[in-house]
C-alpha cells in the first residue's frame, strides 16, 4: 500500500510545523544577561515571605550559594531562631530542652585523685541505699509463693534458696515413705521457687 493511497488522505496531520517547534512559555531567568527560561524559585529574602525570584538551573545554583537568610539578624535573634528550629517550630509541652552551656571549667582535682573520688561516691550511695532499701511491691503469684515457702515479703535471696533446700529434704518421697500430702507440699514448694526466681527474687 503506498502513503498516497485515498485510504491514508484523512489521517495526514494539519498541525503546522511552527507549532512543533515553539518554546514553551514561562517566566524568563530574572538573572542579568539571561534570556532563558525561570524554571526555578528562589526567595527573595526575609521580610519577603511569600516573595520568589525565578531562575534557570544555573543562575539558581548560583543565588543559593550566595543567600543568607540570617545576614543582619542579632545573635539572640539567630540563637531564638535554632532553639524553634529544633522542633520544627513547634510548640512543645513537657519537653525539657537543654540549653548549651558555654565552655566547661576545667577541674582542680588531681589526676590521681579520681579513682579515691569514685570510691568514696561508690561507697556514700550503698550506704544510703542500705539505710533506704526500696520495699518491693508483691504481686499475687510471688506473695502467694513467698507464704507457701513460709518467708516474709522482705526475705533476701540466701534465706528463699535455704528455705527451698530445706523444704525439697523435708518433703522428699525417700525421707516420708511416700506420704501423698508431703508429695503435694514438694510439687508446691517447686512451683514457689520457680515463680520467685522467674521475677528475680533469688
Amino acid at each position: 500500500m503506498m502513503i498516497d493511497s485515498k485510504i491514508f488522505v484523512g489521517l495526514r496531520s494539519t498541525r503546522k510545523k511552527s507549532a512543533l517547534h515553539s518554546e514553551p512559555a514561562g517566566p524568563k531567568c530574572q538573572w542579568d544577561g539571561c534570556e532563558s527560561n525561570g524554571t526555578h524559585r528562589a526567595p527573595v529574602g526575609r521580610d519577603a515571605e511569600g516573595l520568589y525570584l525565578f531562575f534557570c538551573l544555573a543562575h539558581v545554583k548560583e543565588y543559593n550559594k550566595g543567600y543568607n537568610f540570617a545576614a543582619d539578624l542579632s545573635n539572640d535573634d539567630i540563637a531564638r531562631y535554632q532553639r524553634e528550629a529544633r522542633t520544627g517550630g513547634r510548640q512543645t509541652w513537657g519537653t525539657v530542652v537543654q540549653e548549651a552551656v558555654g565552655t566547661p571549667i576545667p577541674s582542680t582535682a588531681r589526676s590521681g585523685s579520681a579513682k579515691a573520688l569514685n570510691a568514696r561516691k561508690t561507697a556514700m550511695q550503698r550506704q544510703a541505699h542500705k539505710s533506704n532499701p526500696q520495699v518491693r511491691r508483691l504481686k499475687v503469684l510471688e506473695a502467694k509463693a513467698l507464704e507457701t515457702l513460709g518467708l516474709a515479703g522482705d526475705a533476701s535471696p540466701q534465706e528463699i534458696r535455704s528455705r527451698y533446700k530445706e523444704r525439697l529434704k523435708m518433703h522428699h518421697p525417700d525421707t516420708n515413705e511416700g506420704n501423698r500430702a508431703s508429695e503435694d507440699a514438694l510439687r508446691a514448694s517447686i512451683e514457689a521457687h520457680k515463680v520467685l526466681k522467674m521475677n528475680g527474687f533469688c
